[in-house]
């Protein structure tokens, strides 16, 4: 009698598929949200401001965001690898409930305003500092080590294409009625939470209590540096989406360039979806085994020029500018949707699970720095050049961070596969840990 082989695929287990169901949830939710601030907070200040004006609002709002995160990096990552992650998980998404429904009822009734909304947008960037390490650090403990590499592809998939869909979902809310898209929000965040009460007990990396609590923060930061090839994929986002901000100035565009409104704004912000969901659903059926940095590399040189193209529409006629910036944008969220892919199966597979909380931490702060601090910079970029040279001169910043990084980081360049050349190293690590 033979014993029954165990399941191949990350999606026979029940705590994993609970886990995606409120990972997509918890993005959506998140993006959406981010879209509707920008909006709404560039309406309000519209009524009283300039264009420039305006716009430089749309850059507090995504440094109101970072700076609790960047401040909170160390901390966020040392509590994800020393507490259970879905506790982490959960109450962080119940304060993101919270926050979204109350800007929904203030909007309801007609009393929210700047401070209020950058208000939320700190508390949201707390939230977000402790929930992304522990939610990005928990899937690993869903699965068998057998099929992790699949279920880190999978997540990642679920992750940037609710990144994606997310704005999409939120633009085409507001359009309909604006205090529906932070109910929506907050619904999406509610629905996350229940899913994460749907995971049942997981194995907890051991704690080390033999060393100081500030010196296992920085190991963190020394093992990122140590680890060339996770170095240079995190940073290389870090840069190059910096630089290429076009996302953030989509209010700006779809309301002073192409002029189209809310409902328009719904239609840009849904074309990065449409392009990630397509490369997505290509990478279920033909997942990426091969080259794996170089196609990294060249899907970031991809979208440096989409978004080159998107900026050009300004100088379109009106008859071409919208459709053509849509087709850039889905462009830009295929070649992220590669970029991101490859990006975060490098980053989980090269990191023993003792030290995944820091670095998803570490990892977050960069993401969340060519995000939000991203927006912060093509808003005020756009207040000082002017939004259609903030987006041109960001995608050709992104090209030449690419061009740069191939060269300083030949480690990039020669990653063939997402197999780790040191698993044993990393085994015996965990070992020694336990």
């Amino acid at each position: 009698m033979t014993d029954t082989p165990p399941p191949r695929h990350p999606l026979c287990f029940g705590n994993f598929r609970a886990y995606l169901v409120g990972r997509l949830a918890a993005v959506l939710g998140q993006y959406g949200m981010m879209i509707v601030l920008g909006w709404q907070a560039y309406n309000i200040a519209r009524e009283t401001m300039t264009t420039a004006g305006a716009s430089a609002q749309l850059g507090l709002i995504g440094l109101a965001q970072f700076v609790p995160l960047f401040f909170l990096t160390p901390v966020t990552g040392w509590v994800a690898d020393h507490y259970d992650r879905r506790w982490i998980s959960r109450l962080t998404l119940a304060m993101l409930t919270v926050s979204a429904g109350l800007l929904a009822f203030a909007t309801y009734e007609g009393w929210v305003s700047l401070p209020m909304i950058f208000g939320i947008a700190v508390i949201v960037g707390i939230a977000r500092a402790f929930n992304g390490p522990a939610y990005g650090a928990l899937a690993p403990n869903l699965v068998p080590p057998a099929v992790l590499p699949n279920a880190i592809a999978i997540s990642s998939v679920v992750w940037q294409s609710g990144m994606i869909a997310g704005p999409a979902l939120g633009g085409y809310a507001y359009a309909a009625t604006p205090w529906g898209a932070y109910a929506l929000a907050s619904g999406l965040y509610a629905l996350a939470l229940g899913a994460m009460f749907l995971i049942g007990p997981v194995p907890q990396p051991p704690r080390d209590t033999s060393r100081h609590p500030v010196r296992q923060m920085i190991d963190g930061f020394t093992y990122v540096r140590g680890n060339r090839l996770v170095l240079a994929t995190i940073t290389l986002d870090l840069f190059a989406v910096l630089l290429a901000g076009a996302t953030a100035l989509l209010p700006v565009y779809a309301r002073d360039i192409l002029h189209v409104g809310s409902a328009g704004l719904g239609h840009l912000a849904a074309a990065p979806g449409v392009g990630a969901g397509a490369t997505a659903l290509w990478f279920s059926f033909r997942p990426m085994k091969t080259q794996v940095g170089t196609k990294m590399l060249g899907a970031v040189v991809l979208f440096g020029i989409a978004t080159i193209a998107f900026g050009c529409t300004a100088f379109l006629p009106r008859t071409v500018a919208v459709e053509v910036g849509i087709v850039a944008l889905v462009v830009l969220g295929s070649a992220d949707m590669v970029s991101v892919f490859v990006r975060q199966s490098l980053v989980q597979l090269h990191t023993p699970d003792a030290m995944r909380g820091r670095v998803s931490s570490l990892s977050q702060l960069t993401i969340s720095a060519s995000n939000e601090l991203g927006e912060a910079e093509s808003g005020f970029l756009a207040a000082l050049v002017g939004p259609v040279a903030a987006v041109i001169g960001g995608g050709i910043g992104a090209i030449v961070i690419t061009l740069v990084w191939a060269r300083l980081f030949p480690e990039l360049r020669l990653a063939h596969s997402f197999d780790p050349p040191d698993i044993g190293r990393h085994a015996s690590s965990q070992e020694k840990a336990s």
